[in-house]
This record gives structure tokens, C-alpha cells and sequence, in this order.
């Protein structure tokens, strides 16, 4: 399964989450409508990655622990969105399903939250 697939598994496996092409990327959204995941398949840079909504703190924390693995995404790093590449080795999948699954609570309402799997 490679990284597209794999993240479309994570991202489909979470309460009434939709995908459709956005700016051109396949983008993962709550209820059709609040964006918590897009792919980036070389998008703004040379890169595979996906950019994500993050708690407050995460995307700072991680950036500076490891600027290898992480980084802040144009148009939407200022909100504090993540940015994850998948194109480093060793990519640690039940950290990135983490990290997904914190996307996603940060912008699906309570009643969806409490049916995460």
C-alpha cells in the first residue's frame, strides 16, 4: 500500500469523513464540509507530504523536535496546522494515525468524537 493509500485508510476509518479533490490534492473533510487532512503530492515543493489541523502547541513542538519529519505548511501553518512528510524512511504510521486522529478532534463536533473508533 503506498503513502496515499494508507492515508486514505486512516483518515475514511473515522465518523462520517468524506474525501474529494481539493486545490487539486485529495482532501479529507467532517461531514463534507470542515477540512482536517490534505494530501501534498508535491504541491508547493519537491516533497510527499500531508498537511493537517493540529492542537494548539503541536505544530511548534514538532517542528523544532524534528524538521525532518515535520514542518509548517504555507496558507495554513499560520493556524497552527502541521505539516507531516511521507517521504522520509521509516515512517512511523501508528504516529502519523495519532497525529491524524488529533486532526480530525480538533475539528469534528463532540458527537463525532465520542464515535472515534
Amino acid at each position: 500500500m503506498d503513502a496515499l493509500d494508507r492515508l486514505r485508510a486512516l483518515c475514511l476509518a473515522l465518523p462520517e469523513t468524506t474525501e474529494r479533490l481539493s486545490h487539486g490534492e485529495p482532501t479529507w473533510f467532517v461531514r463534507g464540509k470542515k477540512t482536517f487532512v490534505m494530501f501534498a503530492d508535491h504541491h508547493h515543493d519537491d516533497r510527499l507530504a500531508f498537511w493537517c489541523a493540529a492542537p494548539p502547541g503541536v505544530q511548534e513542538e514538532l517542528v523544532a523536535e524534528d524538521p525532518e519529519r515535520f514542518f509548517r505548511p504555507p496558507y495554513v501553518g499560520h493556524r497552527g496546522w502541521l505539516g507531516v512528510y511521507l517521504d522520509v524512511p521509516g515512517v512511523d504510521w501508528d504516529e502519523v494515525a495519532e497525529i491524524v486522529a488529533d486532526a480530525y478532534r480538533c475539528v469534528a463536533p463532540k458527537s463525532l468524537v465520542e464515535r472515534m473508533p
